[in-house]
């Protein structure tokens, strides 16, 4: 039996470590990867917890971090090496990652205590069956509810997000079932999304302004299911990202996805079953 396909992901670590002299585009590690750009951002953030572009800036950053901390006496020649046009450039975005001057480090030559980022090796432990997914034709939906903005650093906010959603269902106007839903929406190139937690209703117009909106157009979807308990869900949103879609020839299209809670979930236990759906073309 031929071994396993490597991950999006996986592709994507060893494209950056490849191009620690330069700035990569999405676009590019995207392409090497096999899929696009949107499936590699939502498949690196549920693997890393870290968006792709911020991880690779923080690769080639610490990296000629270690060179100036050993006593590199060019900086502009660090700063060249990684793929920077000037010392200005450079000097901002080593301060922005490590909160002090390139000349500051050299001169502490010592990484200790500074946010370097670490090479990423993937922890296979993630991976978990997933059965194939039931590809299914879903009517236009509208959802309201609570929207936060996010990057995958970010996202521990989630849960807090979802209790202050509680108090709200059967109240909101125009609610149709008890089912939920959490949208992931409105990504832009860096890593950061739009999470809205809410209920499918039968119209905007009667919403308080406070409440987050998104409406869904009728498409095609790849609904796979989580089962078991809710902890678990990290676990088998990679495993789709990363393995399930991939395999099952569907090709992701750029558009939100969502989780969808319903009757077979309790939410007073955490254990249940929840259904992914993949927008696919």
């Amino acid at each position: 039996m031929p071994p396993a396909a490597p991950s999006p992901v996986a592709i994507a670590l060893w494209a950056v470590e490849l191009a620690l002299d330069r700035e990569v585009a999405l676009a590019e590690i995207a392409a090497r990867s096999g899929v696009s750009r949107f499936h590699l951002s939502r498949a690196f953030g549920a693997a890393t917890g870290i968006s792709l572009i911020r991880y690779a800036r923080g690769r080639r950053l610490t990296e000629a971090a270690r060179h100036l901390a050993a006593g590199a006496p060019d900086i502009l020649a660090v700063a060249l090496d990684a793929g920077y046009g000037s010392h200005e450039a450079f000097t901002r975005a080593f301060r922005d990652q490590f909160g002090l001057t390139p000349e500051a480090l050299r001169a502490r030559a010592s990484l200790a205590g500074l946010p370097a980022m670490e090479k990423i090796t993937m922890d296979q432990n993630l991976t978990v069956p997933v059965a194939p997914p039931c590809v299914v034709e879903l009517p236009l939906m509208l959802i309201a509810g609570i929207g936060e903005r996010y990057r995958w650093e970010t996202n521990t906010g989630i849960p807090t997000q979802w209790q202050r959603l509680v108090p709200l269902l059967g109240h909101i106007p125009g609610q149709t079932g008890m089912a939920t839903y959490g949208v992931s929406c409105n990504a832009d190139g860096a890593g950061s999304f739009e999470y809205i937690c809410g209920v499918e209703v039968t119209d905007f117009d009667r919403l308080p302004a406070d409440l987050a909106r998104i409406r869904l157009p009728a498409r095609r979807y790849a609904v796979f299911t989580h089962r078991g308990h809710v902890a678990g869900l990290r676990a088998t949103v990679y495993s789709i990202w990363n393995h399930a879609l991939p395999a099952s020839g569907l090709v992701h299209a750029d558009a939100p996805d969502f989780e969808r809670y319903d009757a077979r979930f309790d939410p007073r236990t955490g254990h249940g079953e929840i259904d992914i759906a993949i927008p696919v073309k």
